[in-house]
């Protein structure tokens, strides 16, 4: 499975995104598919995930309330809204996949290429 992240752009504080991950291959009932995002000289930090096969989701404190992720199993695809956007979500977001539902960036593999969110100001 190839993952590929789209849908970053530039918006204004308060703001909103859908960022999308679709996936090229099968995503297996017990996958995981994570979100996670890297600002400039900062680590990689994990944003939210979403088992496929049911619902069941993680997020990290700082987007609770204003980040949902979801899953369209017709389009093999794992979408991220974002809304009320602050400058400090400014960063590069890229999915992943996993085998539990974890926070930690060990777990996950098969990284997609990030797609590029910036918040103005």
């Amino acid at each position: 499975v190839q993952l590929q992240a789209s849908g970053g752009g530039l918006v204004q504080t308060g703001g909103s995104l859908r960022l999308s991950c679709s996936a090229s291959g099968r995503i297996y009932s017990s996958h995981i598919i994570g979100w996670f995002r890297q600002a400039p000289g900062k680590e990689r930090e994990f944003v939210a995930a979403t088992r496929w096969s049911r619902e069941s989701t993680l997020y990290a404190n700082f987007v609770k309330g204003r980040f949902t992720i979801s899953r369209d199993k017709a389009e093999n695809t794992v979408y991220l809204q974002m809304n009320d956007l602050k400058p400090e979500d400014t960063a590069k977001y890229h999915c992943a996949k996993a085998n539990s539902l974890d926070s930690h960036e060990r777990e996950y593999y098969q990284w997609g290429q990030g797609t590029q969110v910036t918040v103005s100001s």
